[in-house]
């Protein structure tokens, strides 16, 4: 008889690849990512719907939590016994180097998760085991990143609809956090300042990359791409703005901040791809 886990997990998966990482039912409105250990004994690969949580720099946090299951489940046993993982973020596929925290790292990493979501505290107090915080580290690699496309002009698509989603999600904590705080959560923080550098990340690549390209292979597109390197410039100080406000204690001008970005940033994104997409083919 087939697991009905096992089926579950394996819709989820076939959904999130299928639409770069966006879901429906339990994990819609989430961050997830599909995790890819090797079995503790089996030795064979093993994949599994993950939540996780942004922690800045090359890595990010998932939680064992099982559901407050009093036993770890099978891919933190997977990974403790072999520490490589492939994570598959909807945009980008990596491999990881998978660190279990400890002590105090462990116990801040887990704060910021109940602050979230204080389901995890529930999950916590079901069972007697500590549940376990593990970072992954993104393994560097020579040359681009493994984007999960077929064409490049598909791959700026799925990247640029990636951002879309997670300033989506800031904006709606954001919202849930003014309803009764007067302080920005520790989360929510580290959530705006891993949007900005991946954004500033993003647009450094193309402006060293993808615009010289088509600069040289299509000379017509000159004022766009000059037009696309202004609005640059222009988040980019927005990006600036708002690390700015993150340093303080309002979260009005952080809300302030975000929503201009929000403006600006969609209007680039939607410009861009109605002129780089026919010229790198893709859609």
């Amino acid at each position: 008889m087939p697991n009905p886990i096992h089926q579950f997990n394996q819709q989820i998966i076939d959904e999130f690849r299928a639409n770069h990482g966006k879901v429906g039912g339990p994990f819609e409105g989430g961050r997830l990512i599909l995790l890819t250990t090797t079995g503790a004994r089996t030795g064979t690969p093993h994949t599994t719907p993950v939540g996780y949580l942004n922690d800045g720099g090359d890595r990010i946090l998932v939680i064992a939590s099982a559901g407050g299951s009093p036993r770890h489940p099978d891919w933190y046993r997977n990974l403790a016994a072999h520490p490589q993982v492939t994570v598959e973020s909807g945009a980008f596929t990596y491999e990881a180097e998978a660190v279990v925290l400890r002590g105090e790292e462990r116990d801040r990493a887990f704060a910021r998760a109940v602050e979230t979501d204080p389901g995890w505290a529930a999950y916590q107090e079901k069972t007697d085991r500590i549940i376990p915080v593990v970072a992954l580290h993104e393994i560097a690699r020579p040359g681009p990143p493994n984007v999960n496309a077929s064409s490049p002009g598909e791959g700026l698509k799925v990247i640029h609809d990636a951002f879309r989603r997670e300033l989506a999600l800031i904006r709606k904590e954001m919202a849930t956090f003014e309803k009764g705080s007067t302080t920005l959560g520790a989360q929510l923080r580290v959530n705006c300042l891993t949007f900005c550098q991946g954004l500033h990340n993003h647009h450094t690549g193309e402006d060293m990359g993808i615009f010289p390209f088509l600069a040289d292979r299509h000379p017509e597109s000159a004022p766009a791409i000059d037009r696309l390197r202004t609005e640059h410039e222009r988040i980019a100080a927005l990006v600036e703005e708002l690390r700015s406000a993150l340093s303080g204690t309002d979260p009005a001008s952080v809300r302030t901040e975000v929503d201009r970005l929000t403006a600006e940033l969609e209007a680039h994104l939607t410009y861009e791809e109605e002129q780089l997409i026919p010229l790198l083919g893709g859609a």
